[in-house]
């Protein structure tokens, strides 16, 4: 290895030339994300209620659009465009949350050719829509369930392909069990079930307009038209 330290990640034998040790704890990484995502949280809901015919439900999934958004395009984005974070010799945040993130997920520090490309799409594609549902549910724009549909099955795609990788590869890249449940589960687990939870939501909006539409006066006429 060409630096003076060794890299704590799984497999052992993973070449990481010039690698640098993090330089913050976990405690304080952890601290930082999680103090940073409550104020966007807090400010999205403090706009939302700018709007008094959004429904709480409405505000609350604001809320995980902006988090999400910011997420997708600050971390993520980060991540994709850094190919070599791991040699970072500063305490500068996002190359200390990948050197940490990757004890769960070496594959980030390898530059596994699927994870850029997964993380370089969900930064560049995702995280502007979600921030752009923000805007569509406070503005009630007709299209807000559509791209919320869009973003989640996106999602969605894009955690099938990081676990699904993962497994046919063996799940040999987490320090122990603890990193394994922690990072590569727990931590991508809110990408699984939320947006599950917002699809259905979306495609139930989607079907009744789209019924209530059929079901209307003016419908039968458009078909005789025809």
């Amino acid at each position: 290895m060409a630096a003076g330290y060794e890299h704590p990640y799984a497999p052992r034998d993973l070449e990481l030339p010039a690698f640098v040790p993090n330089f913050l704890t976990t405690v304080d990484i952890l601290i930082t994300y999680a103090t940073g995502s409550i104020l966007a949280v807090l400010l999205v809901w403090a706009f939302s209620g700018r709007y008094p015919k959004l429904s709480k439900t409405d505000r609350i999934i604001m809320c995980w659009w902006a988090f999400t958004g910011l997420t997708h395009i600050i971390i993520e984005g980060y991540y994709a465009f850094s190919p070599r974070f791991y040699q970072n010799k500063t305490s500068f945040y996002l190359a200390e949350v990948w050197k940490e993130y990757s004890k769960g997920d070496s594959r980030y520090a390898a530059r596994d050719p699927t994870i850029v490309t997964v993380e370089g799409i969900t930064a560049v594609l995702e995280g502007p829509a979600c921030l752009l549902a923000v805007l569509a549910i406070a503005w009630q724009r007709p299209y807000r369930h559509t791209i919320q549909l869009a973003v989640c099955l996106g999602q969605l795609y894009g955690c099938l392909v990081y676990f699904i990788t993962a497994h046919l590869l063996g799940h040999g890249f987490s320090v122990n069990a603890v990193y394994f449940w922690a990072y590569f589960v727990g931590a991508n687990s809110p990408w699984t079930v939320i947006p599950t939870l917002i699809a259905v939501r979306s495609w139930r909006a989607i079907s009744a307009a789209t019924a209530a539409v059929a079901r209307s006066p003016g419908a039968g006429s458009s078909k005789k038209a025809r």
